[in-house]
């Protein structure tokens, strides 16, 4: 956990040192004065094993602005739980100061100012900094990479990962599982896997042929540390087919697999192992609810759904840790074993300011080797923004609505649709929009921006479906991102409701009438799990429309009315 103490030496911090923010350096003696590198880092070493945690990378490898998000609902037992607190109320309950580090890293109020206060965070240069500080005072910590790290990105894209595993590989993990990188295609994943220095892990990922465990990715591995046998048993995404498209990795089934899950749990403690580390992308509330099914977990670190939390929940006798995305946060676990038993445990949630943590100069390099073909690219600007542009909430962000108008005007739409992924930093006013920027919000590999013809109990059916998808009081039926973003169309959703009588009032913001459920309407869309889908790419789209607006202002949504919460 962050100490209290640490943040409010950071308060004067990363606006003061302008490399990696660009906002000014009136702070910049009194930052550096109250805060050092050190101070940051600063942990009281505990027990006899330490655990590294990245997650959610997204290929973000350059310091970025990423707002958390203002809507995180929980429904059934989740409710009103972490991380479904946000805001002032998720301030209130870890104690956290208004207009502190610690506010600026965790939630989103008053994101803007702050930002040009404190810089940007994340920055693999600067993690590769945190990583190499915890093995100097803990030689044998177990570095554990959570998943979505090959995608995100232009270079990424453009690579097919290779960026990212070069990267990764100089970062010198001991072990990953997956999600997104299943996108690059099953052929290219097998390439890459094939190649790493270090463990695969999935025990949920099978042989869709055969239903047994798929022979490249192995269910678990084993580690000596500290004088204590660990076993790290991987978990991938459980919901490939159903979020992503399944024919880019036909030959692959996944699903939760809990009772799997419960198999090599008791495998390997038959096998000597004293302390069981789940490296899990299923998502926080799905891994709370695993903890309470799957006996004999001591850690799971939790991925997929980008929450950052201070300190892990119980659950039972199992820790879950969310370490947060983008490279924003690392998180240290230490954990004392004895007799075969974890009897404690000491966390931190270390925050990546780029502007306070120096860049190792060796990772720094081999970024800086990764971009250097396509520097012209990445850094042509295509516009400016007058608006603060974020995507994360379980609706519409300014990102998503901006995207979703540059499909109804670039493809004469009536209506625009857009995935509600986490991934994709945020964008401050009055920053340039480059070429790199458009990319992280929109690259992946199936781009096409579609135009089609959807009747109105069609998009009904649609958003019904999505709503059940994220709130189905069941957590392992939570199958997907954040609700699908609209364009040109407002709604009423509750959140209580079951599945298809949670969505109503669906109105053409056009003409202010009711959605017709007979009617056809132009619908512009983009990321379609459909193979054959044709269409420009998004972010050519998108490079059009700004390019045209040439500063882009995005206006407030209040088109989605919320209730049941």
């Amino acid at each position: 956990m962050i100490s209290r103490r640490d943040f409010l030496q950071a308060s004067m911090a990363a606006s003061a040192l302008v490399g990696a923010s660009g906002f000014g350096n009136w702070a910049k003696l009194a930052a550096q004065q109250r805060l050092t590198q050190d101070q940051l880092l600063e942990f009281e070493t505990y027990g006899n094993v330490s655990l590294i945690h990245v997650t959610d990378i997204h290929a973000q490898l350059k310091p970025i602005y990423f707002r958390e998000p203002e809507v995180n609902i929980g429904v059934g037992k989740n409710k009103g739980d972490v991380p479904h607190v946000t805001g002032q109320a998720f301030r209130k309950l870890y104690g956290i100061e208004d207009g502190s580090p610690r506010h600026y890293a965790l939630t989103y109020d008053d994101f803007t100012a702050l930002a040009r206060e404190y810089g940007k965070m994340g920055g693999m240069d600067r993690v590769a900094t945190v990583v190499n500080a915890i093995r100097a005072d803990r030689p044998d910590a177990l570095l554990l990479d959570g998943g979505d790290t090959w995608h995100g990105s232009y270079t990424c894209y453009h690579t097919q990962g290779q960026d990212m595993v070069n990267v990764m590989n100089a970062l010198k993990p001991d072990a990953m599982t997956f999600h997104w990188e299943f996108t690059l295609g099953q052929e290219r994943v097998r390439e890459l896997v094939g190649e790493l220095p270090f463990a695969a892990l999935g025990q949920n990922i099978f042989d869709a042929m055969w239903d047994e465990p798929a022979a490249e990715f192995a269910p678990y591995k084993f580690y000596e540390r500290g004088g204590v046998k660990i076993a790290v048993i991987g978990q991938a995404f459980p919901y490939m087919p159903i979020a992503n498209p399944g024919w880019m990795f036909p030959d692959y089934s996944f699903g939760i697999r809990d009772e799997h899950m419960q198999q090599m749990v008791d495998e390997v403690r038959a096998k000597g192992a004293e302390l069981v580390v789940c490296l899990s992308h299923n998502g926080f509330d799905v891994d709370k609810k695993m903890a309470g099914v799957v006996k004999g977990i001591d850690v799971i670190l939790s991925g997929h759904t980008h929450d950052a939390l201070p300190e892990p929940v119980l659950v039972g006798d199992t820790i879950v840790v969310a370490s947060g995305s983008n490279g924003k946060f690392v998180s240290r676990v230490d954990l004392n074993v004895e007799d075969g038993k974890m009897t404690g445990f000491r966390t931190k949630l270390i925050p990546i300011f780029s502007d306070v943590i120096a860049p190792d100069p060796a990772m720094a390099q081999v970024i800086d080797e990764q971009r250097a073909p396509y520097a012209a690219e990445l850094s042509e600007v295509i516009g400016q923004t007058d608006s603060l542009l974020y995507r994360r909430g379980n609706f519409n962000g300014t990102w998503d609505d901006l995207i979703c108008d540059a499909l109804i005007e670039e493809r004469e739409a009536d209506i625009s649709m857009s995935p509600g992924v986490r991934w994709g930093p945020s964008m401050i006013p009055g920053q340039d929009i480059t070429r790199e920027d458009i990319w992280n919000v929109t690259s992946m590999t199936y781009p096409e921006a579609y135009r089609t013809e959807m009747t109105g109990e069609f998009i009904k059916v649609v958003l019904e479906d999505v709503a059940d998808n994220i709130f189905n009081p069941n957590p392992y039926y939570q199958q997907g991102g954040d609700m699908v973003r609209i364009g040109g169309m407002g709604y009423a959703i509750d959140v209580s409701k079951p599945q298809g009588e949670r969505i109503s009032d669906m109105t053409l913001l056009s003409t202010g009438e009711p959605i017709d459920p007979a009617k056809n309407y132009v619908v512009a869309g983009w990321a379609s799990v459909n193979e054959g889908t044709e269409g420009p790419p998004i972010w050519d789209v998108v490079e059009a429309y700004i390019r045209r607006k040439g500063t882009v202002s995005v206006t407030e949504n209040d088109s989605v009315k919320v209730s049941g919460t």
